[in-house]
């Protein structure tokens, strides 16, 4: 006969211990992770398993794999631990006194232009806060739903009942030109701009330009003669060349050293936001980061 546990002998430890595995899909990482030996961890999960009636995981081809029922139970439990550190969490948040840790998710505009200003303004108001910045490519909402990031930074539309979305800004379009190029000093014209040889950004194939999608609208094609999957090194590969680059105007400022930069025919603007889920919407410490990063970048919102 299977032996069954009163689930209300489950704490909240058990729960983190679950997710844990759950995340690193290994007892012996989690044991590491959470401080503890590997017994304890296997004891906590025998445990749920019997609370459960469910054998939570199974390992299949040397790998440990999740349950339908473990990836629910999971679910519930990161809503139910979230929601019990904000009960317990102190009424007035004093960032000086945080000391956990925070993880960022974004990308290359953003870890250029945000993330040394949201650094500098942590070291002096929450010194003890550890700050961690992971990339997002085209997975950003799925590290959040996952846990692996708190706060996701970037151009991301997705929405969705799990996440919550703040804009920051609007960032135009211009082009990037070498100096001596024959359209690097007068308007572009949208027949000019298409006639051009573009490097085109391609963020890995995880996200399209406003611009791209703009022009696909009017029914028009760039010429690309380069592919890169970065603005990274944009500046040298423009130099000296007949070609152009389309980057946000603000970005334009960090990779343009050298280069001539022309508005951009192209009328259309890209989204700079903020997402989180529904876990973190009021817990003390996330919503202090957010508002933080939310005045940081106030002059970009009246420049815009």
């Amino acid at each position: 006969m299977t032996m069954t546990v009163d689930p209300m002998g489950v704490d909240f430890r058990a729960l983190q211990v679950l997710v844990c595995v759950h995340q690193l899909r290994s007892f012996t990482r989690a044991a590491e992770e959470l401080g503890v030996n590997q017994s304890a961890v296997s004891y906590t999960i025998n445990k749920l398993r019997q609370v459960f009636q469910d054998p939570l995981f199974i390992r299949q081809a040397r790998r440990l794999h999740a349950t339908v029922r473990c990836e629910d139970i999971v679910q519930q439990a990161r809503r139910l631990t979230s929601e019990f550190r904000q009960l317990a969490a102190p009424p007035d948040f004093d960032p000086a006194m945080a000391s956990q840790k925070f993880t960022i998710a974004c990308n290359f505009y953003e870890r250029v232009l945000i993330i040394p200003e949201i650094v500098h303004t942590l070291k002096r108001e929450a010194p003890n806060l550890e700050l961690e910045i992971i990339d997002a490519s085209g997975i950003g909402h799925e590290r959040l739903l996952l846990n692996e990031a708190d706060l996701l930074i970037g151009p991301f539309e997705r929405s969705g009942p799990h996440f919550y979305r703040r804009d920051l800004y609007q960032d135009r379009y211009v082009c990037l030109l070498d100096p001596a190029h024959p359209n690097a000093g007068k308007p572009l014209s949208l027949d000019d701009y298409l006639g051009l040889d573009h490097v085109l950004v391609t963020y890995g194939g995880q996200w399209r330009s406003r611009y791209l999608i703009e022009l696909e609208r009017l029914g028009k094609d760039l010429k690309v003669a380069l592919r890169v999957p970065s603005p990274a090194g944009l500046e040298r590969l423009v130099s000296g060349s007949d070609l152009v680059a389309t980057v946000p105007e603000r970005l334009s400022k960090a990779v343009g050293a050298g280069l001539r930069v022309v508005d951009c025919p192209v009328d259309t603007s890209v989204t700079i936001g903020l997402v989180w889920t529904t876990l973190n919407h009021r817990f003390p410490v996330h919503m202090w980061v957010r508002d933080m990063v939310y005045r940081l970048n106030s002059r970009a919102r009246k420049e815009g």
